[in-house]
């Protein structure tokens, strides 16, 4: 389908920016909301991205635009997948075909690419603390900006949340603050929030008396706008009346208007322009559904997450033929963890929302009373894994490597400090590809090497990853990280006994004479083919290959080697070359009085963009044609 013919989406069409938006009538905007989200179905079957969040928001998404002056007034988009809908009617429709692809537009909000986009999103949690800076920032300059935050799909449970709320509520601000709820964030969501936003909505005494109230008074033609703002004031009364509690917010002296149909685009409408010059901070709760308006994505659960291509008319997944390839080395973590689960009765996993996305839903499947989803929280799941290692068990925790950056401080105070034996995972180590620099793990080595008491694995393949998960769980390791990457790996017969890997202990793959390449980490199988390749295009080059396995502690038996045997040292890591593996490499030779050369191949001084991985690892010349040229240099 084309979705750029004329007059497929007529008013659409006519939307470039959102100036255009304001000029329609009210009764016009379900019609815009019908074709934007046909508009996203038929762009999204495709050209793969995040389909479900993008879906539910749409009404909501029209509404904020209709009522608000963009750009001049803010909107500040949490959990970026969320703001497709966005991009579409900010001036970037006709290019949307290029989401996520090189060079193309951003998967997450970027203000980089679009004055629309007021703040960077690419994870959860962050927009009301940005909220209100921006909001204060305007009032210092007596602007008269307004600010909305938009938080759903979990982020409510961010620690990151509760601090912005924390300080909206005692800081003079007017700040509106929308809290999209459809109970889910990739998977389900859990915990406290969710079941004090579910109390919220389905009071039966409440919801009666509100829909039979409503019914008078709108027969009684009460309910225009400039009687709306007292009512919707006593609303909240009434609730806190019948449910015989006060909400978190109100007792927060945060205005609390809700819950209310997330896909009333009319209603919504109406309801942004009572509060919305409303003094002080200000929450409306909407309530929307995740998928909405694509019948197996609103039941399809996390699937339809990011559900790559599918048919926008049956809504079949187009799967490509996955048979004789290896496994991702998400599966096998899960799988792994679910067999030494079942052999040590110690071990539990922890998650910060990502059951399905790391593979730990395999053994809550089948191992529920030992596996944990905290929710977005991976400073708490950092902390809750060290509680439970200081009285005896052997958590794996589970933290995508760039979203586990917002526990650095929890690994060392928590763990590190006191040595307790916690298995932290980094799943998606390394280029991501399409979700781009807010998603990459690139600086985890480098981050993780400075801190004490810590072991830092990498293995290259599935078969080095379960023998250091079996390594890591044995007693008395002490904190250790093991990093992997998004994505398949390269051994189809991955089901290896297990056995123990002597921490710090690396190994030569092959040997050689002339160069020695040293990597960490799965790109030491595109390092086998580069050193294949060079051998033959330059007759008489000889590379010696060394897994290092360890970036901490390394294996200094076989640096005395390498620096006493060699002229030359590459080095290859899939993390930035500052700091990270290439620079220990360097100090412990400089250290040692051996002062050869050493060439580090590693990721840019710079934020990497989005790509496929075959481009991002050729534009940072780590794939085999860069390795390939700089062993034959």
């Amino acid at each position: 389908m084309n979705t750029n013919e004329p007059n497929n989406f007529p008013l659409l069409e006519r939307i470039s920016q959102p100036a255009y938006l304001r000029q329609l009538p009210l009764e016009q905007l379900p019609e815009v909301c019908r074709e934007l989200r046909e508009n996203l179905i038929a762009e999204l079957s495709d050209n793969p991205g995040h389909f479900a969040s993008s879906l539910g928001v749409v009404e909501l998404t029209v509404a904020l635009h209709y009522v608000f002056n963009t750009p001049y007034d803010r909107l500040v988009w949490d959990v970026g997948h969320q703001a497709y809908p966005h991009k579409m009617l900010t001036g970037r429709r006709e290019r949307f075909s290029t989401n996520r692809h090189f060079h193309g537009l951003r998967p997450f909000p970027s203000p980089e690419e679009s004055e629309y986009d007021s703040f960077t999103a690419g994870h959860a949690s962050n927009s009301i603390s940005a909220a209100l800076g921006m909001a204060l920032a305007a009032k210092a300059k007596g602007e008269n900006r307004h600010v909305v935050a938009v938080i759903g799909d979990g982020a409510m449970s961010g620690g990151l949340a509760f601090e912005g709320l924390n300080n909206a509520a005692n800081t003079p601000n007017d700040v509106l603050i929308i809290l999209n709820d459809n109970n889910m964030s990739i998977d389900r969501s859990v915990g406290g929030m969710k079941n004090l936003l579910h109390k919220l909505q389905i009071n039966p005494t409440y919801n009666r008396i509100r829909y039979t109230a409503s019914r008078k008074l709108l027969s009684w033609g009460w309910l225009d706008d400039k009687r709306k703002k007292s009512i919707l004031r006593f609303n909240n009364s009434l609730k806190s009346l019948i449910s015989r509690q006060q909400n978190m917010f109100e007792g927060m002296d945060i205005r609390y208007f809700g819950p209310t149909d997330g896909h009333d685009v009319i209603e919504l409408v109406k309801t942004l322009r009572i509060i919305k010059d409303m003094s002080g901070p200000k929450l409306l709760h909407i309530h929307t559904v995740k998928g909405k308006g694509f019948e197996p994505a609103e039941h399809g659960g996390a699937v339809w997450h990011a559900p790559g291509k599918f048919n926008p008319q049956t809504g079949e997944l187009i799967k490509s033929d996955e048979s004789g390839m290896p496994p991702k080395f998400q599966d096998v973590f899960g799988h792994t963890l679910l067999e030494l689960a079942r052999a040590n009765e110690r071990i539990v996993g922890v998650t910060p929302a990502m059951p399905t996305g790391c593979s730990m839903n395999i053994m809550m499947d089948a191992l529920p009373h030992r596996a944990y989803d905290v929710g977005i929280a991976e400073g708490h799941a950092v902390t809750f894994s060290a509680g439970m290692a200081k009285d005896g068990l052997q958590p794996f925790c589970n933290i995508y490597s760039s979203f586990a950056q917002r526990a650095y401080d929890n690994l060392i105070h928590d763990v590190c400090i006191s040595r307790l034996n916690v298995v932290l995972c980094l799943d998606r180590a390394g280029l991501v590809g399409e979700d781009g620099p807010t998603h990459h793990g690139a600086f985890d080595l480098a981050y993780l090497r400075p801190i004490p008491n810590i072991t830092v694995a990498s293995p290259m393949d599935e078969h080095e990853l379960r023998h250091l998960m079996y390594t890591a769980q044995l007693p008395d390791k002490g904190p250790f990280v093991i990093r992997y990457p998004r994505g398949r790996g390269s051994q189809v017969d991955w089901q290896c006994p297990m056995q123990e890997i002597p921490v710090g202990r690396g190994r030569k793959l092959k040997d050689g004479t002339d160069i020695a390449l040293l990597t960490i980490g799965p790109l030491g199988v595109a390092a086998q083919e580069a050193i294949r390749q060079a051998e033959a295009l330059k007759p008489g080059l000889s590379v010696a290959h060394y897994d290092m396995r360890f970036l901490k502690p390394l294996d200094e038996r076989l640096l005395t080697e390498v620096g006493t045997r060699f002229k030359r040292i590459v080095t290859l890591e899939d993390g930035v070359r500052t700091g990270g593996f290439g620079s220990a490499v360097l100090e412990w030779l400089s250290d040692h009085g051996m002062n050869i050369p050493v060439t580090r191949l590693g990721l840019p001084d710079h934020f990497v963009e989005h790509g496929t991985l075959k481009e991002l690892h050729a534009l940072c010349g780590i794939d085999v044609a860069g390795i390939v040229n700089t062993l034959t240099n």
